[in-house]
This record gives C-alpha cells, structure tokens and sequence, in this order.
C-alpha cells in the first residue's frame, strides 16, 4: 500500500501563477516571507504529512478510537504523532503571534493543511477543531480568556472543540436546550448533552476547551436566545495549570461509516452539580460568534475534500500503472497491458486529476484573498476581498467535499473489484470522505447561505465582479495564438454564460413561490460555480505553462500536462454547466408541484 506523497511541485506552481506569494510579501507583517522560506515550510510539512501521518491511517482506520470506563483512547500511534506535531510548531502556523503563534499567511498554511488531510483526515480534525476555538476566543474572548487559553492552544498543548447540536435540533440550531445557570461568582453551570463532537474526549493532551452554545434562564427563544461559553474539560490554576475534572464526560462514541480514529463523542454536560463555563462574548449572540468558528471549519472542511482527493488520486494512479489485465484498444499485437493504457480508465483518472488540481487552486485563491482582506491597508481592498472571500466559501466548502465523494469513488472504479477490498486503501478514502460534505452545513446548507445571503442579497455585485474576473481570463486565452488554448477559452466562455444566466435567475428571486424554485436549484447552482471557477483557474494554469513553455523554462513534461489537464477539464467538465444551469432555470417545477405523498 503505498503512502501519501505532498504535491509539492503542483503547489509551487499556484503560489507562483495562479495564488501569486508575491502579491502576500506586500503585505503589512509579511515583508519577511518569501517563496524560499514558503517552500522550506512546505517541504518539512511535506515530510512530516508522508512520514508520520500517512503511515498511520490505515492502522488507525482499522483499529479506531476507543471509549473505556468513560475515558477516551486513541489509536496506536496517535499520541507520539501528536506530540510530534506541537513540538514542531505545526499547530501555531498562522495563528497570532501576540499569543505565541507564527502569524504566517492563510495561502501557506492552507497548503499545508491540505497535506494533513491528504495524508491522515483523521488525525487532521484536532488541529483544525482547535483552530476554530482559537479565531472565536481571538476575536470575542476576554482578554483574561485570551491570557488563559490562547497560549496553550496555539502551542497545541490543549486542543478545542466545538460543541452546538444536540439530539433534538440536528442543524436547526435554534432548538438547542443545554442550559446555563449564572453562579454568583460570575460563572455559569451548564446542564445539557452535546453530539457529534469531533476530538471531544481523547488522550493526546491534558486538557480540552469546550466552546459551548447554551441558553441562560431567561433567554429569548429561538436563536436570539443562543450564548456562547468556554468549557474546559479541567478548570485552570491560577497558575495555568489543569486542576480538578470539570463536570463535562464524553458518555459514548459514535460507530461511524469512515474517520474512525477520529473520536466523535457524545459529551453530557452536569451530570451531577453543573459543568463551570465562562460566558465567551454577549449575552444571546453566542450564534453569532459561533459563525466566526464554522465560517473557519467550513474553509477547512473544504481543504480536507482537497486532501482526499489528492489522496484518492494518487493512489488511482498508482494502481493503474501495475495493474496488468487486457489488451490495449487498437493495437495489433495480444500483450496484456497496465490498466491505465486502457480508455475508460484514463478518462477517469483524468476526471480525477483535473478536478483536484481545480479544487486546490480555488481554495488557494480564496485563501489568498482572506489575506489580503485581513492584512491590507487601504479598507476598500480589504473590504473587496472579504466579499470575495464571502461568496466563495460556501463554494470552496460544498464543491470540494463533494468532488471528494465523486473522486474517491472513481478510485474505487479504477481498482475494480479490488477497490472494495478495505486492503488496497480505496475503500477508506470513500468512506473517510463522505463525512465531509455534511460537516459544518450540508451542502444543502452552504447552497442555501450561497443563494441567500451572498448573491441575492447584495443583488448580485459580487457574482458579478467574479464574472468579471472570469471573462478577462476567457479573453485572454481566446487572444492567444495556441489552438487548444482558444478552444479552452471558448468552453470556459460558455461556463461564465450559464454561470451568469443562473445568478440572473437567483438575483431575480428572491421572495414567495420564486424564491423556492431558486432554492431548489441551489445545489446544481452551487456545483456550477464550483466547476465554473475550477475552470477559470486551470484556464488560467494553461496560460501561464503556455508562457513558460516559450520561455523554455523549467519543466516542459509538467507545463504540457497542465495544459491538457485544462483541455480535459473544458471538454468533461466545464461542458456540464450549461445544463446545470438550466436545473437552476427551468428545474423546480417538478419537486415543487408533486405531492408529498406523491414522493
């Protein structure tokens, strides 16, 4: 079973052409980064991702999390892992440095994050969880809270969780009951039961920080009435240290589909006198601060579709080129041949290439742009950026974790029979991926923020500036003199239409019967700007390899195969938009105008 390689040669390429590093060493706080010093980082996270994580995955898929006596147990390894990955500061990467982190840019860190998840997703999903109650203490916390928790878990000393749903309210947060009873000391006691809590007990670090969504006494109902406290799994010392066990246990774990190492729990909050938590921000606007952590996850949860897509790849890829059986298509002689001589096979290998190589260039465009709209001095970039941020998120999030699903169950078609064999390692990357499209919103979810608050909201400016940005790509490319660069630029022209004609569609419905025939068609909308956007940039990724190749510089293998990875990707892909776009159009009627006992 071969082990996780980082596409280094791929990543330095989008951040020299299509997430230009050049344009983040401008930056306020940035003078001191460069691509060398981006490059040393990557190929350390490189070697850390194929050397420790990788080798791991497959065992701790078989052997999974465990719960014993209320305490939770990792897998073999998990723990030196762990303790590898705090020591060498992987965890402090771009977190702020006031508080002991790195402060590097969200472009590199997001590649790097794209190696754990490719190389082990499970052991991934502490660090990323830790993140988000990082960015939601940082921005909303006190600053005694800060002084308290941010140091320990940016060093990675302790790890964050997230804690919103409960058995009642699934998504629909606005039923959350766990209860929070003010103490006289200015503390509260939580009482309630939290699911689907990813890292919500485990052994890798001596203290947990709970970020808790829960109702005071005398909160409104509904989700006016939601705060948000921090919970530690051991309250804290004067001194920092962990002192006495909290009123907070992990009663059982989740027996899930895929992701086994990673421990989801069900946490019961005040089981006997009351879990002590600290109210983090305003009374009732806990939701709101919450949205800070999940607008984070939702980035991250698309980064880990990219990772199980590049994984998923690689090891189609590998397999294909062993794999002898049949005779070529065409050819004269009867010799047997590897399986990726064969069509079909290359026709989905192709599908998978270029659809991570799509997948990783627009998360590294949006991550770029989340840079500039933090780090910039003049307010206009920074707000033009944020809205672009804004907008592709739910698109970075939906399209990814669900190319991930389609990607990795073509690596299950390219091993045939075998793929469904749990020994060649492609059954658990399909498994380990389904999870990803529901996390932090379905992609339901995202489809409906992506419709709703980011295009018929602001009547369609930032789809429109987006649109923009596409067609100067699609002139540019029909400008060139290179006959497979036109016709990309022709595929992508066609994309950008039916992208435009469906974001009419959505800006013009916006209340009653309109508004449900745009939400049925959300998820294909949300797919189209996905595959829209990938094609952009692999558009392009062919443009710059084109001028490269002029230049003869560099390596010439590489720069054609990015140019037929983009001709692929506009004759497979980038042709299904126009029919997306007319599901987004002309497509509710019959989900809207069937019966329910009709369905």
């Amino acid at each position: 079973m071969s082990e996780y390689i980082a596409p280094l040669t791929d990543v330095r390429f989008v951040l020299e052409e299509l997430a230009p590093l050049s344009r983040i060493e401008a930056l306020p706080g940035c003078e001191d980064f460069n691509l060398e010093l981006a490059s040393a980082i990557l190929d350390e996270a490189a070697k850390f991702a194929s050397g420790v994580l990788s080798p791991l995955n497959a065992s701790g898929d078989r052997e999974g999390a465990r719960w014993s006596e209320g305490n939770v147990l990792t897998a073999a390894g998990w723990r030196d892992a762990y303790r590898q990955f705090a020591d060498g500061g992987w965890n402090a990467l771009s977190c702020p440095p006031e508080h002991g982190g790195q402060g590097l840019p969200r472009l590199v860190s997001a590649l790097v994050e794209e190696m754990w998840n490719g190389a082990n997703v499970s052991f991934a999903l502490c660090p990323m969880l830790t993140r988000g109650a990082i960015e939601a203490l940082e921005l909303r916390g006190s600053e005694a809270q800060k002084d308290m928790y941010l140091p320990k878990l940016i060093s990675g000393e302790w790890t964050g969780t997230m804690n919103l749903t409960e058995p009642q309210a699934g998504s629909d947060l606005s039923a959350v009951r766990t209860r929070a009873i003010p103490q006289p000391d200015g503390s509260y006691r939580l009482q309630g039961q939290k699911i689907f809590i990813t890292y919500g007990d485990h052994d890798l670090t001596d203290n947990i920080i709970h970020l808790v969504l829960a109702r005071k006494p005398d909160a409104p109902e509904g989700v006016k009435g939601i705060s948000l406290f921090v919970v530690p799994k051991h309250l804290v010392g004067a001194a920092g240290e962990p002192g006495a066990r909290n009123d907070v246990h992990c009663a059982s774990l989740e027996h899930k589909l895929g992701i086994h190492a990673s421990p989801t729990a069900v946490l019961a909050f005040g089981d006997k006198e009351g879990a002590v938590g600290w109210l983090v921000g305003e009374e009732n606007r806990g939701l709101e601060t919450m949205f800070i952590m999940m607008n984070a996850a939702r980035f991250s949860v698309g980064l880990e579709g990219v990772g199980l897509a590049e994984r998923a790849t690689q090891r189609a890829v590998a397999y294909a080129k062993e794999r002898i059986q049949g005779v070529e298509a065409g050819a004269k002689g009867r010799e047997k041949v590897t399986i990726v001589r064969h069509p079909d096979v290359r026709r989905m290998l192709m599908l998978m290439k270029s659809r991570t190589e799509a997948l990783r260039a627009v998360a590294c465009i949006v991550a770029m742009a989340m840079d500039i709209a933090q780090r910039h001095p003049e307010p206009a970039v920074r707000s033009e950026h944020q809205a672009f941020a804004d907008l592709m998120i739910p698109v970075v999030k939906g399209w990814s974790t669900e190319s991930a699903v389609e990607i990795a169950s073509l690596g299950v078609q390219v091993h045939g029979g075998m793929g469904y064999v749990e020994e060649t390692g492609a059954a658990q990357h399909l498994r380990d991926a389904r999870i990803t499209p529901i996390y932090e919103g379905t992609t339901g979810i995202q489809a409906a923020d992506l419709i709703g608050r980011k295009i018929a909201r602001d009547g369609g400016i930032a789809i429109a500036a987006v649109v923009a940005r596409m067609r100067d790509a699609q002139r540019e490319l029909a400008q060139t003199d290179a006959e497979l660069l036109v016709g990309i630029g022709t595929r992508l022209g066609d994309g950008v239409d039916a992208l435009e004609r469906a974001a009419q569609f959505i800006v013009g419905a916006r209340e009653g019967q309109s508004l449900r025939a745009a939400t049925v068609g959300s998820v294909p909308f949300l797919e189209m700007f996905g595959i829209v956007a990938g094609g952009w940039q692999l558009g392009l990724a062919a443009l710059a390899a084109q001028r490269r190749l002029a230049q003869s510089s560099g390596n010439a293998a590489f720069y054609s195969a990015k140019i037929q990875t983009a001709r692929f990707y506009a004759d497979h892909m980038l042709s299904r938009a126009a029919g997306l776009a007319h599901a987004v159009v002309n497509g509710w009627g019959g989900a809207l105008e069937i019966d329910d006992d009709q369905l």
